[in-house]
């Protein structure tokens, strides 16, 4: 039996850790709540990610709406709890994600608790991460019939915070599309850490969100399949939207992970061309999640362009690997096979 309680993300009472059971789209999944022993209802509170706290908005714009609560810890009466079930083991994912392979203690990387909001506004068909006030918001899609909520959305909106906790890469010219880039590589990350068989890790975006829920709108290993995103690198690729020229990273994290020509991958065929015509030999995904990550976060600055970037990964390749390793020249060969030289 589920309920809602007033409450924010600043204002908390006193609770023990539970563990729950909830009904995703994802399957059943595990969730990590807070019985209140004020009430003796159980809250999606997660006391071991930062207090991590999921609200129902009730189609409002403002504020943080109202705490879930249930009677007896299964979260399946589906509803409005739905969205909030979702939302809560979206981030549990992310930030085990993040923890488990960069040692990275949630968005900030502070050990602090964000928040996720669902069920917002009418017929709001997105989702956006808000670093003032640390939340993840879900709208309901369009006709209010299909939340935005999958690992890869949730994965994608909280790193545009870790890239503004880290490199603050400005949202605009090729820092914009290098930032747009990034939350593309590290949502492809956290699925394949997930290892959910309802959403198998891919490279691809967008294909859960689609009404159908089969069709992609973007792909990593050639981007350009969508019609408007790049490659390659070209001089002026700076001054289109973000989202597209961010194209020449995301075939640069593929090609460094995956290497080019025709493979399948969890059952999903990919064929990622090259613009010099040499192959490319992938390092692993894991090898380049680490080298992304690292020049993120100690490398990268607000205004960094490919040239920057392709600087900036080789140094981070040098750090993990050594100057001579074949990581290391596998980062050149994949710069050099999206034209960044």
């Amino acid at each position: 039996m589920s309920g809602l309680q007033a409450g924010s993300a600043s204002a908390r009472s006193a609770g023990d850790p539970a563990t729950g059971t909830g009904c995703s789209s994802y399957g059943t999944v595990t969730l990590d709540t807070t019985r209140n022993t004020t009430t003796g209802l159980y809250e999606l509170d997660d006391p071991r990610r930062g207090n991590h706290r999921t609200y129902d908005m009730k189609g409002a714009t403002s504020g943080n709406g109202t705490l879930f609560t249930d009677a007896d810890n299964v979260w399946c009466e589906g509803g409005r709890q739905s969205a909030g079930v979702d939302a809560h083991y979206v981030q549990a994912v992310v930030w085990d994600y993040y923890l488990g392979t960069h040692g990275r203690k949630g968005v900030h990387g502070d050990g602090r608790g964000t928040c996720s909001r669902v069920h917002y506004g009418n017929n709001y068909a997105n989702a956006f991460w808000d670093s003032g006030s640390g939340c993840m918001t879900y709208g309901d899609g369009a006709g209010n019939g299909r939340t935005v909520i999958t690992i890869e959305t949730g994965a994608h909106e909280m790193t545009h915070g870790v890239t503004a906790a880290t490199a603050n890469l400005t949202y605009s010219g090729e820092s914009g599309g290098l930032n747009e880039a990034t939350s593309t590589i590290f949502a492809a990350a956290a699925e394949f850490f997930a290892n959910n068989p309802a959403d198998p890790g891919d490279y691809l975006t967008g294909e859960r969100t689609d009404v159908s829920g089969t069709t992609a709108t973007g792909w990593m290993d050639k981007p350009s399949k969508d019609g408007r995103s790049k490659d390659y690198w070209y001089p002026g690729i700076g001054g289109i939207d973000v989202h597209y020229s961010s194209g020449p990273a995301n075939h640069f994290f593929y090609l460094l992970a995956e290497g080019s020509g025709p493979k399948v991958v969890n059952g999903v065929p990919y064929d990622s061309p090259t613009y010099d015509g040499k192959p490319v030999k992938g390092i692993g995904r894991s090898a380049a999640e680490r080298i992304w990550y690292r020049a993120l976060t100690t490398r990268m600055t607000s205004n960094t362009d490919y040239a920057a970037a392709r600087g900036a990964t080789l140094r981070a390749a040098a750090d993990l690997h050594g100057a001579s390793s074949n990581e290391y020249a596998t980062v050149a060969a994949a710069w050099a096979a999206v034209n960044v030289k």
